[in-house]
């Protein structure tokens, strides 16, 4: 098949997950391309995302794997076979990767569970807030690409799956620039909050026990072991997704949940911010 020039996270995730099903199974490369019919380059290829791999061969590598999970090969056959071009790919070697890799995995997510210190969760945001955000990053960006991650931003934005964000009163408070954008961004929140698909709890002061320390989001794949954490890093961003790890995050955001404010005393929280404004 032919090899990618720079494969997806998503197709990383794939290799990803057919490297532990052969590692569990105690396999080495040269093993398992004997089991294919492959040479060793082959299945590390596979592994890495560089190259593609189809349904049977999903099917067989599963069997030599002794895996018995038929919902999770299903799973990562539908990963494997997926031809769809998403929207992101437009803005391909225009925008930094981790960008596009975000884009492709929200939109593949079952659920979106976000916490939220410092900033208004991106999917959150208005446009004047998102300006404000990135025209604060140094090196200053160029016109162009501000406007792109701006553009950006807001095709995000048009998900519709069940999303519930956590906001701790620091990223409500903090003007990201003037006290103009700081009303307009909260009265945006209350309008969010009444969606459907949208949960949105608040994080006072004043509340006991809240230990977060920074963002996180955590999206659902089509099996809980095929979910991933998106952490803000230095240089961008860091998808988690061991099962070890999956499990801390997940017990991270229900303690945070726990201390938050229920939906409707949210509301009535950021109006009263709103107003003070």
């Amino acid at each position: 098949m032919v090899q990618r020039r720079e494969p997806t996270a998503r197709q990383m995730r794939l290799g990803v997950e057919l490297r532990r099903l052969r590692e569990a199974a105690g396999l080495t490369t040269i093993e398992a391309a004997a089991l294919l019919g492959v040479n060793r380059v082959q299945i590390t290829h596979i592994e890495s995302g560089i190259t593609g791999v189809s349904e049977q061969r999903v099917r067989r590598l599963a069997s030599h794997y002794a895996c018995t999970d038929q919902e999770f090969i299903e799973a990562l056959i539908s990963i494997a076979t997926d031809r769809t071009r998403g929207w992101w790919e437009e803005y391909r070697g225009l925008l930094p990767t981790p960008f596009l890799d975000l884009s492709e995995l929200e939109h593949h997510a079952r659920f979106l569970h976000h916490v939220a210190v410092l900033y208004v969760p991106g999917l959150l945001q208005t446009e004047g807030y998102a300006r404000a955000v990135f025209s604060s990053r140094l090196p200053e960006l160029p016109h162009e690409e501000l406007e792109l991650r701006i553009q950006h931003r807001k095709a995000r934005q048009k998900i519709a799956i069940p999303y519930q964000a956590l906001v701790h009163e620091a990223a409500l408070r903090i003007r990201v620039k003037d006290r103009a954008t700081s009303k307009a961004q909260l009265t945006r929140l209350l309008e969010l909050s009444e969606a459907e698909h949208v949960t949105l709890r608040a994080i006072p002061f004043d509340l006991d026990g809240f230990a977060a320390s920074s963002t996180m989001t955590y999206a659902g794949g089509p099996l809980p072991k095929l979910d991933t954490v998106v952490r803000d890093a230095p240089h961008g961003s860091v998808l988690i997704d061991s099962e070890a790890q999956l499990n801390i995050y997940r017990t991270r955001f229900h303690m945070v949940e726990a201390v938050s404010l229920e939906p409707n005393e949210s509301r009535d929280f950021i109006h009263r911010l709103a107003k003070e404004l």
